[in-house]
């Protein structure tokens, strides 16, 4: 039995909604992306509230698990696909690197997490230090997600810890240089 919440909104489906939203994401407009698709400004805006909606009155997180997993393959989306955002080379290497290497997922992750404790805007500062945008950045940890899904189910939880101990490790190191920065932290001159 399908889903009713899953059915599409003003012929803008979950997939539709999710990669437009993985698009502006990454930067691409609005307008250029409900232009390829076919449908107004203001039809997406109204379908975007009522996904919105569905999700949060889905008890059973099929809606926003669904999402994700559109969110995290919108590169494949038949009319999106080819909407791709200016990245530099730099940035497409980083986004190669991090789709492939998770040390350097997780340590963007926590470097993302440092900036934010430190009044940074974290996904900015990604993608001004990394040309990652934050699009891109949520695409691959979509994956890196279900990679960890499939190892909570297969009981390897101490995978899962290694790279949890590997970003807190890597947050506190950017924490420090934030704090450098920023001229310390206020109780840094604070003795015990």
């Amino acid at each position: 039995m399908s889903n009713p919440l899953l059915e599409p909104i003003h012929g803008v489906s979950l997939y539709d909604y999710a990669a437009i939203s993985a698009k502006m994401a990454s930067g691409i407009d609005v307008k250029e992306i409900c232009k390829k698709l076919g449908i107004e400004p203001a039809v997406f805006e109204e379908a975007s509230a009522l996904w919105v909606t569905r999700m949060q009155e889905d008890g059973t997180w099929e809606v926003t698990t669904q999402f994700g997993q559109y969110f995290g393959d919108a590169e494949n989306h038949p009319k999106l696909k080819d909407l791709q955002p200016e990245v530099s080379d730099e940035g497409k290497d980083n986004l190669q690197k991090m789709t492939t290497d998770r040390y350097f997922y997780e340590e963007l992750n926590g470097a993302r997490q440092a900036a934010y404790e430190y009044g940074y805007d974290g996904a900015q500062w990604i993608q001004d230090n990394f040309g990652i945008s934050l699009g891109d950045f949520q695409g691959v940890a979509m994956k890196w997600m279900q990679v960890q899904n499939q190892e909570m189910s297969g009981g390897n939880y101490e995978n899962i810890q290694h790279y949890v101990d590997h970003q807190q490790k890597k947050q506190q190191e950017y924490a420090a240089k934030f704090a450098a920065e920023q001229g310390g932290n206020v109780a840094d001159d604070v003795e015990f």
